[in-house]
């Protein structure tokens, strides 16, 4: 399996990596950050998007990855900054379905777990775990690219780890149901009386009901 992997940025470079698996081991195939010159970058958003879409497009159009993995957006940031990077994001998905591509979206603190072992590490830690898992001779620089290149393989790590166990793969997975919030509506409703049973604690004193189990 052969995946691109991106790091949108708001502002800033977007970085880009691709990495192939054979299911046992990995390599880097490619990787770097896509920096957009001062004069273009002055003509706005509009044309940092589009320099994005190109090189994205040249990416898939040159080394043929199978699937496409991105950071999502960080909830933390401010509303301008989340803005931007969503649009640079909506132009990665746009790119990958015109080329026919399925995309995979990572939390930032999912994939530092995956790679670095915790969810708080830096980007130098980063850079020195994506090295020692690549077999790489230096760090990938910059920055950005090192990112991209382990959103790449948290998502190897993720597919290995759903076809060991089985487990079905995001695309498949079935869409959460709302459950019915009385009795009446469970039996009269639209949910068959066993279709989804809860049992609850006794008295809670004003407060929500602690759910004990399940079945």
């Amino acid at each position: 399996m052969r995946v691109l992997g991106v790091d949108p940025a708001a502002a800033g470079p977007t970085g880009y990596g691709i990495v192939e698996s054979d299911g046992h081991q990995c390599r880097m195939v490619h990787y770097g950050a896509l920096i957009v010159p001062r004069k273009r970058n002055k003509d706005g958003q509009p044309t940092v998007l589009q320099e994005v879409h190109k090189l994205l497009s040249r990416l898939i159009e040159e080394f043929a990855p199978n699937v496409v993995a991105v950071e999502n957006v960080f909830s933390a940031l401010n509303v301008r900054t989340a803005l931007r990077l969503a649009e640079v994001r909506g132009v990665v998905l746009l790119a990958a379905a015109q080329h026919g591509l399925e995309v995979h979206s990572y939390a930032p603190q999912k994939i530092k777990v995956t790679i670095a072992g915790h969810g708080h590490a830096d980007k130098r830690q980063m850079q020195i775990m994506v090295r020692a898992i690549l077999g790489m001779t230096s760090k990938p620089e910059p920055a950005d690219a090192a990112d991209a290149l382990a959103v790449a393989l948290c998502h190897l790590q993720m597919d290995r780890a759903r076809r060991r166990f089985g487990l079905p793969g995001t695309s498949s997975l079935p869409r959460p149901r709302n459950l019915a919030t009385s009795a009446d509506s469970v039996h009269g409703g639209g949910l068959a009386p066993d279709a989804c049973s809860v049992r609850v604690a006794g008295p809670t004193r004003g407060r929500a009901p602690r759910i004990l189990s399940a079945l």
